[in-house]
C-alpha cells in the first residue's frame, strides 16, 4: 500500500514518522476559505477538501496508483465556540493569547482518507476529534514574550502545545497528539473501520 500525506505541516509528518508509517507528502492548493462556523464541521470539510485535491492532482497527472491511501487533516482552535485560525501578526496573536489564558478551550482536528483500491475504485471517509485544554493564567511580561517568540504565528489559535506554550497549559482532556495537528486514535480507527486498514502495519 502506498500512503501519501496531503499536508507541508512538519508536525504531522513528524508523528507518522513516530508511528513508523512509511508515506511520502503530495500536497494541492485547497482554498480554505468557508462559510462554515460549526469548528467540527469546518475541520471535516477542509480535511476531505484537501484529500480530494491531491487525489484529483495525482489522477490528472497520471500518478494515482491502485492501493493508495490519501491522509489529510485540518485543525482549529474553538473558544466559547469562536473559531481562532492563525493569527495575522503580533496584534492577533497578543489578543488570541489575552482570550486563551485562564480559560479552557477546544482544539478540534478534521481526518479524512481518499483511498483507491486495487480496483481503481475510490472511496472516502471522514471523523474529527476534540480535546479539552486548560490554559493557565498568564502575566503580562509572560505574553509579552511568547508573541515576541516565533511560536504563534503558523499555529491555530497562535500556539503549541509542544513548544514554549506548554509552560502555561495546565492539563488536556483527550488526545494529546489532535492537539498538535494530527488525531492518532481517530485516524487509525476510522482506517480500520472505513477500510480494513490497520496503518501501524501497512
Amino acid at each position: 500500500m502506498k500512503v501519501i500525506l496531503a499536508s507541508k505541516s512538519p508536525r504531522r509528518k513528524e508523528i507518522l514518522q513516530t508511528l513508523g508509517i512509511d508515506f511520502t507528502v503530495v500536497t494541492a492548493d485547497t482554498d480554505e476559505h468557508s462559510a462554515q462556523t460549526d469548528p467540527a464541521l469546518l475541520v471535516e470539510q477542509l480535511a476531505l477538501q484537501k484529500a480530494q485535491d491531491v487525489h484529483n492532482l495525482l489522477l490528472a497527472e497520471d500518478k494515482l496508483q491502485p492501493d493508495t491511501l490519501i491522509i489529510a487533516s485540518d485543525t482549529v482552535v474553538a473558544l466559547h465556540g469562536e473559531i481562532l485560525g492563525k493569527p495575522q501578526d503580533k496584534e492577533d496573536a497578543r489578543c488570541m493569547i489575552k482570550a486563551l489564558q485562564n480559560t479552557t478551550h477546544h482544539v478540534l482536528s478534521g481526518i479524512a482518507f481518499c483511498y483507491t483500491d486495487a480496483h481503481k475504485t475510490t472511496k472516502h471517509a471522514y471523523s474529527h476529534a476534540s480535546t479539552a485544554v486548560h490554559f493557565g493564567p498568564m502575566s503580562e511580561a509572560d505574553i509579552e514574550l511568547y508573541v515576541n517568540s516565533d511560536e504563534p504565528y503558523d499555529k491555530a489559535g497562535a500556539y503549541a502545545i509542544q513548544g514554549l506554550a506548554g509552560r502555561w497549559i495546565t492539563g488536556i482532556e483527550g488526545d494529546y497528539f489532535n492537539v498538535v495537528g494530527l488525531p492518532v486514535n481517530t485516524m487509525c480507527e476510522l482506517a480500520k473501520q472505513a477500510f480494513g486498514i490497520d496503518l501501524l502495519r501497512v
